[in-house]
Order: structure tokens, then sequence, then C-alpha cells
């Protein structure tokens, strides 16, 4: 049914990188989100009245608060397809993390307010009826959520939005909570036993767990989360994949949002090749990534010795120590320097971000390796910070 709907109500459903495309599936989700909520809301909240439980209430003022993300995810969504402006060159993106953002919110919002109304069910207990249609209703209700569950998660993996993952997520729990709620009324009515202000609280304690969850999901891109290391490996794999290519190192990745990011790199080559087919080479890769991936990438060369073998045996050499200290650490542009008494070996180290040892601990310990190995040099040693998260 989800592909019936994606391919009947989505134009171009095939482009997702399209940002235009993109802001369609979510309004298309966020529409189809509002008016499976409404109608759960009102057939929850008619039966939750008559019977006189607060569990059932609970769940349809739960149902309503959906209905208000999804018009958040809406809104999100909208404003995240704004064009760049001069006051924003990098577009709105992020707007659909803020979406994300209130989604949780509210999820949690809705848990503390769930939790309070059921611990006062508890401490002033009321009769609860149980009826064939409050059945029906439940588990009318449990299949809508599972059904929506299902297409927040599919649309949502497509095109690739931390919104509609979250949505789906609230969808989930939207399930446990109105199975929950329909087997403590079966077990009240079989065993003469009002749960239902019990049944009430766990489902608001879990509600309120998942929109703890949500809140940092949706948090770290907002922070400026590392880049993830699928995208890490991408990014190095197709850079290292161009001939004359020796290296890349100093990768920053920067999101404004799904579909808006922007890289930047250092590529070593041979400082012998021609500039001119060196730049136009860099000019390649960067195209590449536009044209195939919608990723901005800036490379800055970086101009390597290779015709000197003493020069090539040091830096293999010192590549190969550092990693004695963690695997993670990495050298790049290494030169010499030779004098009448000593040679500078100048190079930059990358230290992880969560090395135990600190900038200049690091500093001193690679020096070490460096002079014990070749007394009669001195190591000049930039440390650089890694700002992304796997090992290139």
């Amino acid at each position: 049914m989800t592909e019936w709907l994606i391919r009947h109500f989505v134009k171009d459903a095939e482009q997702t990188d399209t940002p235009a495309v993109r802001t369609r599936y979510g309004q298309f989700a966020g529409i189809v989100g509002i008016c499976c909520n409404i109608l759960l809301c009102l057939s929850k909240g008619a039966i939750g009245l008559i019977s006189g439980s607060v569990s059932i209430v609970a769940d349809a003022v739960n149902n309503l608060s959906d209905a208000a993300s999804n018009i958040v995810s809406l809104l999100g969504f909208k404003l995240a397809s704004r064009p760049a402006d001069p006051e924003h060159p990098y577009g709105h993106g992020r707007y659909e993390y803020l979406a994300g953002l209130v989604v949780a919110a509210l999820v949690l919002a809705i848990g503390i307010n769930l939790v309070i109304s059921s611990v006062q069910k508890i401490l002033n207990p009321e009769p609860t009826e149980f009826s064939a249609a409050l059945v029906v209703v439940l588990l009318l209700s449990i299949v809508v959520k599972l059904w929506m569950m299902t297409f927040n998660r599919t649309v949502g993996q497509r095109i690739e939005s931390d919104t509609l993952e979250a949505t789906a997520i609230d969808s989930r729990n939207d399930v446990i909570t109105t199975a929950a709620v329909l087997v403590c009324a079966c077990i009240s009515q079989a065993a003469g036993i009002d749960l239902d202000g019990w049944a009430g609280t766990a489902v608001g304690l879990f509600i309120c767990w998942s929109g703890v969850g949500l809140l940092g999901d949706t948090i770290s891109p907002l922070l400026g989360q590392a880049p993830s290391p699928e995208l890490v490996e991408h990014i190095h794999q197709k850079i290292m994949s161009y001939p004359g290519v020796l290296g890349t190192h100093d990768l920053m990745v920067h999101d404004y949002g799904p579909g808006r990011q922007f890289a930047s790199a250092h590529v070593e080559m041979a400082a012998e090749a021609d500039p001119l087919e060196s730049h136009d080479l860099i000019d390649n890769i960067e195209q590449d990534f536009k044209t195939n991936d919608g990723l901005i990438v800036t490379l800055h060369y970086d101009p390597i010795v290779t015709d000197d073998p003493e020069v090539r045996d040091m830096r293999h050499w010192i590549a190969h120590a550092v990693q004695q200290i963690d695997p993670r650490i990495t050298v790049h542009d290494l030169r010499c320097v030779p004098g009448p008494t000593h040679t500078n070996v100048i190079f930059d180290c990358v230290r992880p971000a969560d090395l135990s040892l600190s900038p200049e601990e690091l500093r001193q310990r690679v020096a070490k390796l460096v002079q014990d190995h070749f007394p009669r040099s001195i190591a000049k040693i930039t440390i650089d910070e890694s700002y992304v998260s796997s090992h290139q």
C-alpha cells in the first residue's frame, strides 16, 4: 500500500536526491499522519470518555499530539525547502532537524502528562467500563499504527529523514502503549482488578524514555555531529581512486540539513608533476562529488616530494611508528630542511579526539620517536585534531 500511495501522490518519486521531491515526500507523509491520527484520536476519545478509562483517554490525547507532530513535520519540510538567501547562504535545511526536535519534545511532554494523570487514577480510582467497542477501537488503532510505523520508516529511509524516522519510532511506541492498554483492560475485566492507572503509568514512562532518546538523536546533528563512518570511507575511497593521488587528510564535513552537506579535504600529489595537470585532476574530483553524490567538496593540493628516497623512507617509517602510540594516528605534509648540524623534519600529526594524550604530550612522544631513530634530526610537529569518526 505504501508503494501504491507513493506512486500516485508523490511526483517524480524516484528522484529522492532532488530537494523538491524530498519536500513532496515529507509533506505527503505529514498529511497521511494528520488524517490517521485525528481519526484515531476521535474514536479513542469517544470510547475513553464513555468507559471512563484514563489510559484510553490519554492514548487519544497521545494521538492528538501525534497529529500536532505531523503538522510540525509538515511545516519543517516546507521551511527546509526554502532556497538559500544572502542571510542563509547554505540554505534552510536545518529546519527539518528543528522539526524533529519539536516532535521529540512533544513525545516527552505527552509521556510526562500521561504519568501524572495515571498516578492520579491510582490514588483516586474510578470504575472503568469494558465493552466490545473498546476492544475493536484499540485493535483498529494497533493495526493503523503498525502501518504508519512501516510507512514512515519506508519514506524516512528513502529520503534519509531523521524527522520521519523519529515519527516511525513514535508510531511503534503507540503500538506498544495501545497494546498494553488493551491487555490491561482485558485482565481487569477478567480478574476484577483495576489496572487502568498502572497501565497508564507504565505506558507514560515508556513514552518518556523514548522521548529522551529522540531528543538526543535530533539534537546531535544540530550540535555538529561527526559524519558517518560510511560517508567518510566513501569520500576517502573516491579521492584515492584517482591516479596520481598519493593520500588525503584533514577531511571536514559540514551538515546544513539533509541533502545539504559540504566537505573539504587535502589531497597529496607528487610535487614533481605538472601543477596544471594536478589542478585539473582536483577539479575533476570535485565535480565528480557534486554530480554523483550531491556533495560540494573543496580540495586543497598538497605537493609531496617523491623522488628523494631518503625522505620517502623517513615518511614511511614515521607513519608506521606513530601507530604504536595509537593505530588511528596519521601523519602528513612531511618535508625535510637540512642544515650543517641537523635536519628539521617538519610534519603534521592527526590526533584522534578521544586520545588520552593531550596535544602537547602527543607532540613530545612523537618527537622522541623520531629523534631516537634519526639522531641528527629535530622534529617540528603540528598537532591536528580529527573531525571525522573514522580512520582514513
